[in-house]
């Protein structure tokens, strides 16, 4: 069987277009996006994975932090041309190392690999968001001078994953269940966040503290 090609671009750069890749949910991870790694008072900032460029051009145009993008497609043109499966940066060379919906873009088996590559670069922590498929159940209500009530919560759904060209799997779907992505990440640190926006049910988010990894390994010496 031929091993899939995963150090070629999978869309070019149309596939960006207002409307069909930024919709109204997109827009509230980007929120989020921003909201948990300057939480984190970085310096340095190193997102695996160019998009639309949102997220990186709020970093560049309104805080101090040095923001480097990567990136495997050149039409996007990110900083550095490279893969995330073999980042072309030393060690601990950024405090965040991000990665918004990246990773299913590989087949699950190179999953640790990146996640390893991302832990390396990071000096702190890793912010990644991926897929979660399923149907949702949410419920908002706001009622003048009472704070607002909201809630949602997943339908587990685990259906079969068909690989769409782009996503290769994604969780909630049968045998990506997110207790196996925590069990993955905890080898790489300690997960300080996890958890799906309201408003994109679609993303779930993970926080993982890279240092606290090399703490815990520090102490076995």
């Amino acid at each position: 069987m031929t091993a899939p090609q995963t150090n070629r671009p999978q869309v070019d750069k149309s596939h960006y277009a207002f409307g069909k890749y930024a919709f109204e949910g997109r827009f509230v991870s980007y929120y989020w996006q921003l909201k948990e790694v300057l939480a984190l008072n970085p310096g340095s900032v190193l997102e695996a994975g160019a998009g639309d460029r949102v997220f990186g051009n709020f970093i560049k145009d309104n805080t101090a932090v040095a923001y480097t993008c990567v990136d495997i497609a050149e039409d996007l043109r990110p900083d550095v041309v490279g893969s995330v499966l073999a980042l072309p940066f030393r060690d601990k060379s950024h405090d965040v190392v991000c990665a918004f919906e990246v990773l299913e873009h590989l087949p699950f088996e190179q999953f640790d690999k990146a996640m390893s590559e991302l832990a390396r670069v990071a000096r702190t922590h890793v912010v990644i968001s991926i897929p979660h498929f399923g149907p949702t159940l949410s419920f908002s209500l706001k009622i003048p001078f009472i704070t607002q009530i909201r809630f949602a919560f997943k339908i587990p759904f685990p259906k079969r994953h068909v690989f769409n060209g782009q996503h290769y799997w994604e969780l909630g779907k049968k045998g990506y269940p997110a207790s196996l992505i925590r069990q993955k990440l905890a080898r790489r640190g300690h997960i300080v966040r996890d958890f799906v926006p309201f408003g994109n049910q679609y993303h779930h988010f993970f926080v993982v503290a890279v240092s606290a990894l090399d703490k815990k390994q520090e102490s076995l010496v």
